[in-house]
C-alpha cells in the first residue's frame, strides 16, 4: 500500500472519534498556547541548547515509564528506528532549538506568526514526499490560518524593531518551521512501519535530546540549572503537558485526521499565547485581532471539513 492509498485508506471520523479529535485539538492548544511563554522563562541563566536536552530527555523518560506501566511494547523494528530518529532530530533537535535561539532574538508574537505557517508548509511537504494532492479547501484553511494569526499579533509586529537581530530570529524560525515538516514526514514513515504512537515518540525524544546533548558537548555548552521557581515549574510544564502530553495526541490526531489538520494547531496555538500576554504583560485586543481570531478559527472549521471531503 502507498502512502497515499493508505492516507485515502483511512476511514470516515464517527461521532466519538470527532469528539476525540476536537479533544486533542482543545489539548494541544492548551499546552503549546501557554508554551511560547513559559519558553522565555528558560531563557537567561541556562543555556537553551542544555535547556531543550533537559526538557526532552526527561519527557522521553516519562514516555519510557508510560509504555512500562501500560504494559506497551517500547522495542521497535530498524524501520521504525529510522523514523523515530528522523522525527527526533527534526523535530526534537533542531526545530526546538532554533525556537529557543528565535524567542532569544525576537518577539513570542513574532516567533508564533511565523510558526502559524507550518500547516501550509506541510501541505507542501506532504505532496513533495508522498504526492498527496490537498484539495483547494485545505489550501484556504491553512492560508487563513496565516492571516488570521498575522491580525492577531499585528501590533507586535508593527511595533517590533526588524534589525540584524530580529531578522535572524525569523530565519531561525522558518528554519525551525521546514525541520518541523520534515519531522511530520518521517512519523507519517513511522506510522506506515506501525510504530505505535507512544513508544515511537519516546524514542525520538531520546533521540532528540542525546543528538543535541552530543552537540552542547562538541560546542563546550555550560551544564548548568537554575534553582528557582520560575525556571522548574516552566521547565516541568514545558517537559510534561508541552511534550508528553500535546505530542501524544498530536500525533493521535494526525494519525486520524492527517498531518495539516493536527499541524493547523500551530495557528490556534498563538491566540492562547496572547492571551497570556494578557494577563502576565498587559496585552490589550484591537478589533484587528478579534478579526484574527475570527480568521484562524474559520480555517480550522474549513480544514476539518476539507479533511472530511
Amino acid at each position: 500500500m502507498t502512502s497515499q492509498q493508505g492516507v485515502s485508506a483511512r476511514s470516515e471520523p464517527t461521532a466519538s472519534t470527532q469528539w476525540l479529535d476536537l479533544t486533542a485539538i482543545v489539548v494541544c492548544t492548551l499546552c503549546w498556547g501557554t508554551t511560547w511563554f513559559a519558553i522565555t522563562l528558560q531563557l537567561g541563566v541556562v543555556d537553551p541548547v542544555v535547556s531543550v536536552v533537559y526538557r526532552f530527555a526527561f519527557a522521553a523518560a516519562l514516555l519510557f515509564a508510560w509504555c512500562a506501566l501500560r504494559g506497551e511494547k517500547i522495542s521497535l523494528t530498524r524501520a521504525q528506528h529510522a523514523a523515530a530518529f528522523g522525527v527526533g532530530f527534526s523535530t526534537f533537535t533542531v526545530n526546538y532549538t532554533l525556537v529557543y535561539w528565535a524567542e532569544g532574538r525576537v518577539t513570542s508574537a513574532v516567533v508564533a506568526v511565523v510558526f502559524a505557517t507550518m500547516a501550509f508548509a506541510n501541505l507542501i511537504g506532504f505532496r513533495i514526499a508522498f504526492g498527496q494532492r490537498p484539495s483547494l479547501l485545505a489550501w484556504a484553511a491553512a492560508s487563513l490560518g496565516v492571516a488570521g494569526v498575522g491580525l492577531l499579533a499585528w501590533e507586535e509586529i508593527a511595533s517590533a524593531q526588524i534589525g540584524v537581530r530580529a531578522l535572524t530570529g525569523i530565519l531561525l524560525t522558518l528554519t525551525g518551521v521546514a525541520a518541523a515538516v520534515i519531522g511530520n514526514i518521517f512519523a507519517r514513515r513511522g506510522e506506515v512501519a506501525g510504530a505505535s504512537v507512544a513508544a515511537s515518540t519516546a524514542w525520538a525524544m531520546a533521540y532528540g535530546a542525546g543528538a543535541l546533548a552530543l552537540f552542547a558537548l562538541a560546542a563546550g555548552k555550560i551544564w548548568s540549572f537554575q534553582p528557582t521557581w520560575a525556571y522548574l515549574l516552566s521547565f516541568l510544564h514545558l517537559a510534561v503537558n508541552g511534550s508528553v502530553v500535546a505530542f501524544l495526541m498530536y500525533y493521535g490526531l494526525a494519525r486520524r485526521r492527517g498531518y495539516a489538520t493536527a499541524s493547523y494547531v500551530s495557528a490556534l496555538a498563538p491566540m492562547l499565547a496572547m492571551l497570556m500576554s494578557s494577563l502576565f504583560e498587559g496585552k490589550t485586543w484591537g478589533l484587528m485581532a478579534l478579526g484574527g481570531v475570527v480568521l484562524t478559527l474559520t480555517g480550522q472549521a474549513l480544514l476539518l471539513r476539507a479533511r472530511r471531503a
